[in-house]
């Protein structure tokens, strides 16, 4: 049975952990606020980039254009390259382990498949989960600096590397695993294909694009303006993926914490309640031996 002064450690011990993890709370919600806004602000960006590229690479294929590897493959399906992007830091609930867990059963697919595997992982916890079970087959990572999230840089590193492992022939199909931000409660487990840069066969660049009154025109000519969208248009598709991968994250460690900081305060009401009975049981106690002690005299 605890002692009064066990019971009394624990207690305070559990306060301390509860202002350590309000504290977490509170600067993930001002970290979410400005990763949600910045992943928002990029969604447009990413996606009038994927409009023109379909419209640029329909154009292209109708008029029987050269090849860009970029857009149609190596034609092999033979190696598979996923991009896993994790958290460098845990204390997030399950943001981690959704990731992990779709990159684990996605590998498994592909080998059951016949397929080869190899993994590229943006953060420590990726590295850490998966280099036990495919150590060799890990390709690169990367480890985004300072605490205000991803940047621009950060993307065009990993794009880069990646892009040279593609020229040198490591792999056919690059698909990137991440979290798509919804809310601070819900984050969506996505998978997204790089490279081959998948295209939705959007309207023909020949054409009068028409948007809200506007009329689109490229300049130079569609072959030489793709050779320069497509890098572009991975390194746009990774930076967004690092972006909401980072609002995922805030909202999953707010979401933690909070739940942790309301156990910990239920843990306080619980132990606090048994310090009593047990103090008031010991003094009852010493009541009853004082009492005896009277009567016996």
């Amino acid at each position: 049975m605890a002692t009064l002064k066990d019971l009394k450690a624990r207690i305070t011990s559990v306060k301390s952990t509860r202002k350590i993890t309000s504290a977490m709370k509170m600067v993930a919600a001002s970290r979410l606020r400005r990763a949600q806004d910045t992943a928002e602000s990029a969604r447009p960006y990413a996606s009038r980039m994927a409009r023109m590229l379909d419209g640029l690479s329909t154009s292209l294929a109708g008029q029987g254009g050269g090849n860009y590897p970029l857009l149609t493959g190596t034609g092999k399906d033979k190696v598979h390259l996923l991009l896993v992007m994790t958290a460098d830091r845990g204390l997030c609930g399950g943001f981690n382990g959704s990731i992990i867990r779709a990159a684990r059963l996605e590998a498994r697919r592909l080998l059951d498949a016949g397929k080869e595997v190899r993994f590229y992982c943006v953060g420590r916890k990726g590295y850490d989960a998966l280099k036990g079970e495919y150590q060799s087959r890990i390709l690169g990572t990367h480890r985004t600096r300072g605490s205000n999230g991803p940047t621009y840089d950060d993307a065009s590193h990993v794009a880069n590397e990646i892009l040279a492992l593609y020229e040198d022939g490591q792999f056919d199909v690059c698909t990137a695993v991440y979290n798509y931000f919804r809310s601070a409660i819900t984050q969506i487990v996505t998978r997204t294909q790089l490279i081959p840069v998948a295209t939705s066969g959007g309207t023909p660049a020949a054409q009068p694009v028409e948007e809200a009154g506007a009329i689109y025109e490229y300049e130079p000519d569609e072959e030489a303006l793709l050779v320069q969208v497509l890098p572009l248009s991975i390194r746009s598709r990774i930076f967004s993926g690092l972006l909401e991968s980072f609002a995922s994250e805030q909202g999953a460690r707010m979401t933690a914490m909070d739940n942790a900081s309301r156990n910990a305060g239920d843990m306080i009401d619980k132990l606090t309640l048994r310090y009593n009975r047990t103090r008031q049981a010991k003094i009852t106690g010493e009541l009853i031996e004082i009492i005896s002690g009277a009567e016996a005299l």
